[in-house]
């Protein structure tokens, strides 16, 4: 009889189910919704935004004296620590927090520069190191303790010259370590006619002209290497 009872009741649910079309909510029914309304909140989101990537160097060429405010050492030609400067070189003098006697200065063929206060100061045949402590002396009469940079901004006066049966006469900056054989292959070689047993280097010795002679024919054979020299600033080759 209870079973006949709940069968008949079970039945009046079913049937009224279908009457009002509803739906038994399961738990899978459930866990969908959730995971959907997750969705939806992810989406929603504001975009993370990435930190900007840090600024490439600028590429400027100065470097800043410590503790100074006034002025910057620009960057100058590398050179060794026993370069000697010579005429037209240009030369920068900066005197920390004294920018009324820094700059830019060109030595002059008496090798001399002209700086504001200190006049005329040689320069030409002094290393880097040398003209800073010249400037410095002559600074500390009108300035405390003065700190004094130079840099050799521009090399202007290593150069060598070739001159006579060439495909390229004229100046050639000296770099670098450089021969006469290198110095005439620089300068296009020889022409058809030159006189290539009798070319000479010219350079002054203490105030002297000295000649030095060189055979193409024989250092470009192996022979007489010696006289395939170094040159030196000033030097000058002669192709007849």
């Amino acid at each position: 009889m209870w079973f006949t009872r709940s069968a008949t009741q079970l039945g009046d649910v079913k049937q009224r189910r279908r009457a009002t079309g509803a739906r038994p909510v399961g738990a899978a029914v459930v866990m969908c919704a959730v995971m959907g309304a997750l969705a939806v909140a992810q989406t929603q989101k504001p975009p993370v935004t990435q930190p900007p990537p840090p600024a490439a160097p600028s590429g400027n060429t100065t470097t800043s004296v410590p503790g100074n405010t006034t002025a910057s050492v620009p960057k100058g030609v590398p050179l060794t620590p026993d370069y000697v400067i010579g005429p037209d070189d240009v030369i920068t003098v900066v005197v920390w927090k004294e920018p009324d006697v820094s700059g830019d200065f060109t030595v002059r063929p008496d090798g001399k520069i002209s700086l504001p206060l200190m006049n005329d100061i040689s320069v030409a045949g002094l290393t880097p190191d040398q003209l800073r402590g010249r400037i410095t002396e002559a600074a500390s009469k009108f300035i405390e303790d003065p700190t004094v940079t130079i840099v050799v901004k521009e090399v202007n006066s290593r150069k060598v010259f070739v001159m006579g049966q060439v495909a390229k006469p004229g100046p050639y900056p000296l770099t670098g370590p450089t021969t006469v054989l290198q110095l005439l292959s620089m300068a296009g070689g020889l022409l058809e006619y030159a006189n290539d047993d009798n070319i000479s280097i010219l350079r002054t010795v203490n105030g002297q002209q000295v000649s030095y002679p060189f055979s193409y024919k024989a250092v470009t054979r192996r022979r007489n290497l010696h006289q395939n020299i170094e040159l030196k600033p000033g030097d000058t080759v002669v192709v007849p």
